[in-house]
């Protein structure tokens, strides 16, 4: 109509709204806050202190990435309060490959329609993430999309900067034939595969977020939800300490098969030996579902190892009880052996 008066709240975009969410996680977000920042959430980009004292050469590394669709099983959950989290430990446990040391972090959230009290789940849980790892939440992106998103759903990205000091910059050019790899264990799915997860157990499993995994006293909801663990607290440490860790690897979507080769160099082959650990009951449950094969099994998903650390066999023994003293599940894998930057898993 002619006479019709258009706003952009009419047109399902909400800055008022916005802007009252922001003010509901602003203490959250500043209490990441440390004294490189200079300025942070409310200017037109945040101000960080490039100062590393005690680093002859530091160079920064950075990241992006996504949740994915686990977004999707959050809806259906209806329980947002953990994919802030996600999105800030997948980042820190890529960087740390790495070596890096992250220092600020940056966060995307999308959406149709925006609800606050998703809103304030998601970034307040990304705003704890990032304060139990030292990192600055330095500012961020909300997005009102009608028409872009469908309704109700979300969409959540988050990009960090950290530093490393040239000469500590990993993979070592050391990683040979004969290193041991040791692998952490992973809390789930973390934040890859969903697509398959979704497709095998809801679609072709006919399953509910609601049922109980086989085995375990808690649902499948629950099982994909839990969060990407974070290995930075144990493994900094170690990796400040030097003379151990290799190269590490963040075993994400294209599971082993995909990551391992990306911290090897072209004459060595990664033998894993798959009875040296046990993965977790969703795996077997996604599998048996949707008739999926071992290969592709291993190619989507981290199958219970969220990051294998290459070091020299002789360390492997301390490496893995130290970890498992620091709180995560760590043990021998494989090996490092003559080939042609593959991975083969027996």
């Amino acid at each position: 109509m002619a006479d019709e008066v258009l706003t952009y709240a009419s047109s399902g975009v909400d800055i008022d709204a916005a802007e009252r969410a922001l003010r509901g996680v602003l203490p959250s977000i500043k209490a990441t806050y440390n004294d490189q920042v200079v300025s942070g959430v409310g200017g037109f980009g945040g101000l960080f202190r490039a100062s590393f004292p005690g680093m002859e050469r530091p160079v920064l590394v950075s990241s992006i990435d996504g949740v994915g669709t686990k977004t999707k099983v959050a809806a259906m959950v209806g329980k947002f309060d953990g994919l802030g989290a996600d999105i800030v430990n997948h980042c820190i446990n890529d960087i740390l490959c790495q070596g890096a040391r992250p220092l600020f972090f940056m966060d995307y959230y999308g959406t149709s329609r925006l609800t606050a009290d998703v809103f304030e789940a998601v970034v307040g849980s990304a705003a704890l993430a990032c304060k139990e790892s030292g990192v600055v939440l330095l500012g961020g992106e909300t997005a009102e999309m009608p028409g872009v998103y469908h309704d109700e759903e979300v969409d959540i990205v988050g990009s960090i900067v950290g530093v490393v000091d040239m000469d500590k910059k990993l993979p070592k050019p050391s990683v040979g034939v004969g290193d041991a790899l040791v692998g952490i264990a992973s809390d789930g799915l973390h934040t890859n595969g969903f697509s398959l997860a979704r497709r095998a157990l809801f679609e072709v499993g006919g399953m509910s977020v609601r049922d109980l995994v086989p085995g375990l006293e808690r649902t499948v909801g629950e099982e994909l939800l839990r969060p990407h663990r974070c290995y930075f607290n144990p493994l900094w440490p170690i990796i400040e300490e030097g003379g151990v860790v290799k190269a590490i690897a963040h075993i994400t979507g294209g599971g082993l098969y995909d990551n391992l080769p990306r911290v090897l160099s072209n004459d060595v082959a990664a033998q894993i030996e798959r009875r040296s650990w046990t993965p977790l009951p969703i795996f077997d449950l996604i599998q048996k579902a949707g008739n999926v094969p071992d290969v592709e099994m291993f190619r989507t998903f981290n199958m219970g190892i969220g990051l294998v650390v290459v070091c020299d066999r002789d360390h492997a023994p301390a490496l893995v009880q130290l970890l498992n003293q620091a709180g995560e599940a760590a043990a021998v894998i494989g090996e490092l052996q003559r080939g042609s930057c593959e991975v083969n898993i027996v």
